[in-house]
């Protein structure tokens, strides 16, 4: 006899409640998105606005001022680096399967591989012009996510009082913990991945400039963004550049790969650990995770907020699910 399986219409409430939740969250993703990003630049920016505070500036006027200086900096990068960027990228799109046919060894055969990287790299510039027009005309979502940003840095020091009357004085303790521990982890890796990423950036385009390699801007620029990636970021960074540097002559590739090496070791020891001696980092397999199935599950700007989200929930999970007694 078949035996009858009994579903309580408790267990029928919760599953559509489950669901809809979960349609809730998708159909909304955009707007978390935002709120996320808004989260993260807040974390970022609070400790300056406090610092600003300290010479008995107005709060809002603290976080107008550096907002200022980020619209400014922005508007710098745009006028002097992007036409460059967007100019050498392309040349060097074109150019690069000419450096591999000259790089013809015994353990490397760079013709071979020269023609099918030509069709390929053809349609980075391409590619450029579209994330170029793609950011442009989201431009409304970026001024939505600074304006969310500007209300939750104006609110920060009132945010204790305004939870307690909304959840509770007992509830708003912990979420207010939370938020610290966001503020301490979030903001000090962010910030501390961006002072990495400009010493590399600036370090490896130098270098570049005086050993005459051509392209040096986005073979920097490149080098700095890896610089995120654990372990082989660095790697992959100067991959490019010895290739161009070996296309050019033996000197310059050498020249490229002891710049590469000797940047390197600056970086694991004396850069990072000054830059990160007040930051909490993430474990480099998880960081590697991360950005992989970041990448998987929203390209780029999966692969952008891959480690902020890792770092999120870790909060999250130590204060909500594996809080000590």
């Amino acid at each position: 006899m078949p035996r009858k399986i009994e579903i309580s219409h408790k267990t029928v409430i919760f599953t559509l409640l489950l669901l809809a939740g979960v349609w809730l969250l998708y159909f909304l993703r955009q707007i978390i998105l935002q709120v996320f990003v808004a989260l993260l630049i807040m974390t970022i920016v609070n400790p300056l606005v406090r610092r600003l505070q300290r010479f008995k500036i107005p709060r809002a006027v603290s976080i107008l001022v550096i907002y200022l200086l980020i619209l400014g900096f922005l508007s710098l990068v745009v006028g002097l680096i992007l036409p460059p960027l967007f100019e050498q990228t392309k040349n060097f799109a074109v150019s690069i399967p000419e450096y591999l046919g000259n790089i013809d060894t015994p353990f490397f055969k760079g013709s071979e591989i020269a023609a099918q990287l030509a069709q390929d790299l053809g349609a980075i510039p391409s590619q450029a012009v579209k994330v170029g027009v793609s950011f442009f005309s989201n431009i409304l979502s970026v001024v939505t996510v600074f304006v969310f940003a500007f209300y939750l840095l104006l609110q920060r020091n009132k945010l204790d009082d305004q939870l307690s009357n909304l959840v509770g004085e007992e509830n708003s303790k912990r979420i207010a913990r939370v938020i610290d521990n966001l503020e301490l982890k979030l903001g000090g890796w962010a910030r501390a991945e961006l002072i990495l990423m400009t010493i590399v950036g600036t370090l490896s385009y130098i270098g570049f400039l005086a050993l005459g390699i051509p392209f040096a801007l986005p073979l920097a620029i490149l080098a700095g963004l890896l610089e995120t990636v654990p372990t082989l970021g660095p790697i992959l960074g100067a991959i490019p550049a010895v290739i161009v540097g070996f296309g050019v002559s033996q000197f310059a590739g050498f020249g490229v790969a002891i710049l590469a090496f000797f940047i390197q070791q600056l970086e694991n020891y004396v850069i990072v650990p000054k830059v990160m001696q007040d930051s909490v980092g993430v474990s480099p397999i998880v960081t590697l995770f991360a950005l992989i199935v970041g990448f998987k599950i929203a390209g780029v700007v999966g692969a952008i907020l891959a480690v902020p989200t890792v770092i999120t929930l870790e909060v999250l999970g130590k204060e909500f699910f594996f809080e000590k007694d």
